[in-house]
């Protein structure tokens, strides 16, 4: 659980709090912007809920005392030229952002955790296979393209099956494994209609690899490694949509220290404070990174449940400035495995395609402990790694 006495603290030693949301916002953000904004008020705090678009039609009932504003640099740059602290509300990629992004940046507004200019660098598919190869970690061969057209020419390089992944996006929205230039146009036009000006990066596909993934907390100087996990299913399933074992299964003692050694190597890269995901494909004995998240992953409280440690708690007094990662004693504890299980609702929606593949159909995942391998409920999951693959 998050310690809300040090988050009060800081709240409570900023005079001037700004209150925002990404661009286009929704209920989540804007209803959580003005709850805060009227319990900031009620603390006596200066605080302005200032977004980077306009407040959509829908919600205006939310806002009848005008308390929600589009930001305009002449009309709230002087003000926020002296704010304390920014906090931001249901945002993943802080391009998000806009506008604010870049006054939170020219003035020095402080926000909790890990830099945003960190969390861009790692949404941003082209920028950070760059500071992949810059730190010389292992990753697919890759492409960034802006148009249909640099994409066909980019796969003439990389060789099919490609996969196609979107910046800035959640839940694999917009990934697809594609096998021609056909299917790659057709898809790159698909994703530019309704993403413009996204970056796409275009990876080979690492046919028949096995995927995994960890977990890890960072301060800046020191990484500790909370868990790591093995996908039962091959690799291109979405991580949300796959079955998952804590500890591994059948990955070795030299790929797991390969795994270690990336994974820390990517958390002090991008200067993480607080939690990282970051996913891999594992091929030939070779460890490709995939991608990476400086946030907390829907696996940390399936960790944190299987291990018996409040590794959120953790990471909160990190991100506060109040611990450092050799603070802690960690002390894991789960005898056998523990297995993260995807949950569906197709039966809710009956007309979504239930084929898996990159982008995400799971709405939530439950967990399995087994003593052993030798577990009925595991060998019928292993069963499927050799699933066919939808591309």
């Amino acid at each position: 659980m998050m310690d809300w006495q040090q988050i009060n603290e800081m709240i409570a030693s900023s005079s001037r709090i700004l209150l925002t949301s990404h661009e286009n916002p929704d209920g989540d953000g804007l209803g959580s912007a003005v709850a805060m904004y009227h319990h900031l008020r009620e603390k006596g705090k200066e605080c302005r809920i200032i977004n980077c678009s306009q407040l959509p039609e829908e919600y205006d009932f939310l806002n009848h005392d005008s308390i929600i504003e589009m930001y305009a640099a002449e009309e709230h740059d002087e003000w926020l030229r002296n704010c304390d602290l920014a906090i931001i509300f249901d945002v993943g990629a802080f391009r998000r952002l806009r506008g604010i992004k870049d006054a939170i940046d020219r003035y020095d507004i402080k926000i909790i955790g890990t830099e945003y200019k960190s969390l861009d660098l790692a949404e941003d598919r082209g920028s950070f296979s760059t500071l992949l190869k810059d730190n010389n970690i292992p990753y697919p061969d890759f492409g960034v393209a802006t148009t249909a057209k640099e994409a066909v020419k980019i796969s003439k390089k990389l060789d099919f099956p490609i996969l196609v992944r979107p910046s800035y996006v959640l839940g694999g929205q917009g990934m697809k494994i594609v096998i021609n230039e056909q299917e790659l146009e057709e898809h790159i036009v698909d994703i530019l209609g309704k993403i413009p000006n996204n970056k796409l990066l275009l990876d080979h596909y690492l046919d028949g690899a096995i995927e995994a993934e960890a977990d890890a907390i960072s301060d800046g100087k020191d990484v500790y490694i909370i868990g790591i996990m093995e996908h039962i299913e091959p690799c291109g399933i979405h991580s949300g949509d796959s079955n998952a074992t804590l500890p591994v299964f059948s990955l070795g003692d030299f790929i797991i220290q390969q795994i270690k050694d990336h994974t820390k190597k990517i958390a002090l890269a991008l200067n993480t404070v607080g939690l990282i995901n970051v996913q891999f494909a594992i091929k030939d004995d070779k460890v490709f990174v995939i991608e990476a998240n400086p946030r907390a992953s829907r696996t940390v409280p399936f960790i944190s449940k299987a291990y018996k440690e409040p590794y959120v708690n953790y990471a909160t007094k990190i991100m506060l400035g109040k611990n450092k990662v050799k603070d802690f004693k960690f002390n894991p504890s789960l005898k056998g495995y523990a297995i993260k299980q995807p949950v569906f609702s197709f039966d809710k929606f009956p007309n979504v395609n239930k084929q898996l593949g990159p982008e995400m159909k799971s709405t939530g995942e439950s967990i399995l402990f087994i003593d052993d391998l030798n577990d009925d409920a595991f060998l019928e999951l292993l069963s499927r790694r050799k699933m066919y693959l939808t591309k």
